[in-house]
This record gives C-alpha cells, sequence and structure tokens, in this order.
C-alpha cells in the first residue's frame, strides 16, 4: 500500500550475496592472479553488473512508487470518472488549489448519483454561491490522513469547515448519515473514501 523502494533485493544465501538476483561470489572464491592480487577485470565486471543490478532495482522502484499514488486528490477524482459534479463544485468554489496542496487531507467524496439525489435545483443553486458551496464542501474533508483502519465507531472528527462529522463502523462504515461504499482510494496528498450521500454541516 505505500509503495517505497526497500532493501528486500539484497540478501545473504547460502554462501553468497545477491543484489537483486545477481549473485555475487564471496571473497574467498575470487579469482587470484599470482602477481596481482585480485584479478583486475574480473573487479571491473563484478562492478559493472552491481552498478546496473542496482540502478534497475532504483528504477523499478521509482516507477512503482509513482504508478501508485502519483495524482493529487482533484487529478484522482477527475481519473475515476464518477466525481464530474464534485469536481465541477470544487472548481466554482475555489478550492482546487487547496486540494492539491502537500495536504495531507481525508476527503468524503460524494458521488455524481449522490450530488442528483439533492432536490431539483439544489446543485445549481449551490454553483452560484461559492461561500455556501465552499462551506459544504469543506465539510468532507478532514485534515490529515485517516485509513478505513484508523475508524471506530462512535469517532468524532472535525472537518476543514469546523463543524465536526460522526463515524458509525457498526454496520457498514458510514459518515453522518452517508454510507461509504468505497475506501482509502490513495493519492499523492492524501486519501478518498467515497460516499453515497452529500452531507450537510449542522446550521
Amino acid at each position: 500500500m505505500r509503495p517505497w523502494l526497500s532493501g528486500e533485493g539484497r540478501r545473504v544465501k547460502g554462501v553468497s550475496v545477491e543484489i537483486s538476483g545477481h549473485p555475487i561470489p564471496r571473497s574467498d572464491s575470487i579469482p587470484l592472479d599470482v602477481t596481482n592480487g585480485i584479478d583486475q577485470n574480473w573487479e571491473n565486471k563484478m562492478l559493472r553488473r552491481t552498478f546496473l543490478a542496482l540502478t534497475t532495482a532504483t528504477a523499478f522502484g521509482t516507477q512503482a512508487f509513482a504508478g501508485g499514488h502519483s495524482m493529487d486528490i482533484v487529478d484522482t477524482a477527475v481519473e475515476a470518472g464518477s466525481f464530474t459534479t464534485l469536481v465541477a463544485a470544487v472548481e466554482a468554489a475555489g478550492l482546487v488549489d487547496t486540494l492539491k496542496g502537500d495536504g495531507p487531507f481525508t476527503v468524503f467524496a460524494p458521488t455524481d448519483d449522490a450530488f442528483a439525489a439533492l432536490p431539483e435545483g439544489t446543485v445549481e443553486g449551490l454553483l452560484a454561491d461559492p461561500e455556501a458551496l465552499a462551506a459544504i464542501l469543506t465539510y468532507h474533508v478532514v485534515a490529515g490522513k485517516v485509513m478505513s483502519g484508523d475508524l471506530s465507531d462512535g469517532m468524532m472528527a472535525a472537518t476543514v469547515n469546523g463543524a465536526e462529522i460522526t463515524i458509525g463502523t457498526m454496520n457498514g462504515v458510514t459518515v453522518n448519515d452517508a454510507n461509504v461504499v468505497s475506501a482509502d482510494i490513495e493519492a499523492s496528498n492524501g486519501v478518498i473514501h467515497v460516499i453515497d450521500k452529500v452531507i450537510l454541516p449542522p446550521q
């Protein structure tokens, strides 16, 4: 889940050392030249092999990290394709730069169907009122990266809005009266939990 490069590629196995699958013989098996000690050609070849092996391991590790969580929360939502209303709302409220920032943030993201379930005209009215829209959207954001395993029943969490949300875990995970339908979608600056309803801050 956290694909950083580790030291797993280097290990001692039997009587030799392997680096990323390339065996390096023990020093007592190194061929010796009677006059010069260690054979320089052999040593140079082994150094090149070791360098190439380590370079390859580092490259693959970097690619794995970039492929895992290279997109921020906004770009992850755009890529998913099921948050077009949420993305439009974030843009209208002027929150794009915030949610593209370092964070980390935890976003409880309503789907397009969740926005469509609001009373007719609600979304259009909110898009025309950036301040009210921002108040609702920031009620869906918690500072810090909170994974589903960190949640507990009855837990209260302060949102960026300032008001608190209530977490339930008895019959699936809930946020106030919304259900979490997909959890732990990681981004480079936080995590997204998908919910099936737009939650509204207390009046």
